[in-house]
């Protein structure tokens, strides 16, 4: 049996657990071929270390695009992440018209924003691209942030209940995306995802406990399983348990572990990933 191939486009931390240095294992561990294309370089990811280093490569991604091109290599998914400029989301979305097939799917993860506010660097106008770029997806996952951000619609906090959640997901499907998946959607004493299928107007949710820690890359490692879930052709309701329960298991191995404060044990828990599919 062929191999699935994925794309995987966003930055690299060189230390500190997010993005590419997340993705790539991940992916790879569910059996799936992983290829990149790094946006950036930095020496650590952004959220507590100081005095990072970094280096932009928006000037490499239509080269690298274009030698694919010429190489005629196709992919089963494409998945993007932490993009930095406007410019990066332009490229990703000639990116999409290049790759797009019957067959292959794009997966949006549009990693800007949490509790209620952008990420440093980003202008008020970077929404409404971000948006342009998620019409053109097959599955786009934001948080609450980041979804009424790009709907241009008041944070309402954790002060929300399910009719909202819903209404939500069928306002982000209408910007041209076929399904919307709202993550860290919290009820009660857990927490987990929603998701909204335009296309067969269904909806799906999956939920486990809401533990009382919060971490850097767990947006990552979920998108991560999630699109590999998808990519394997586990339905939505499988694809949602196993991102879920995988991102709650990684956030466990680290509970109570000071000196990891930087990301997740994600590498510990893929064995029991593995063991699922």
């Amino acid at each position: 049996m062929e191999q699935k191939k994925i794309v995987t486009i966003q930055d690299i931390s060189c230390f500190g657990k997010c993005s590419l240095t997340v993705a790539l294992p991940i992916i790879s561990a569910m059996g799936i071929g992983c290829a990149i294309i790094p946006t950036a370089v930095l020496s650590t990811h952004t959220g507590g270390f100081k005095g990072y280093t970094f280096k932009d490569l928006t000037d490499e991604i239509q080269k690298i695009s274009d030698h694919w091109q010429s190489e005629g290599l196709s992919f089963d998914g494409i998945y993007t992440g932490y993009l930095g400029s406007k410019e990066q989301i332009r490229l990703m979305s000639d990116f999409f018209d290049r790759y797009k097939t019957d067959s292959n799917i794009i997966f949006v993860d549009p990693a800007m924003a949490d509790n209620g506010k952008l990420y440093p660097g980003f202008g008020d106008d970077f929404p409404a691209g971000m948006a342009s770029l998620c019409a053109k997806a097959d599955y786009i996952d934001p948080n609450m942030t980041e979804a009424t951000l790009m709907l241009g619609e008041e944070y309402p906090g954790d002060n929300y209940d399910m009719d909202y959640v819903r209404s939500i997901l069928k306002k982000l499907c209408a910007l041209g995306c076929k399904t919307a998946i709202l993550t860290g959607v919290k009820q009660g004493d857990r927490q987990g995802a929603v998701a909204y299928d335009s296309v067969n107007d269904k909806y799906y949710e999956y939920f486990s406990e809401n533990l009382p820690m919060s971490c850097h890359g767990t947006g990552d490692v979920f998108s991560s399983a999630l699109m590999g879930a998808l990519t394997l052709g586990k339905d939505m309701n499988e694809a949602l348990a196993i991102a879920v329960d995988y991102t709650v298991d990684c956030m466990k191995l680290t509970y109570g572990d000071e000196t990891h404060w930087y990301g997740v044990k994600f590498e510990q828990g893929i064995k029991k990933l593995v063991n699922r599919l």
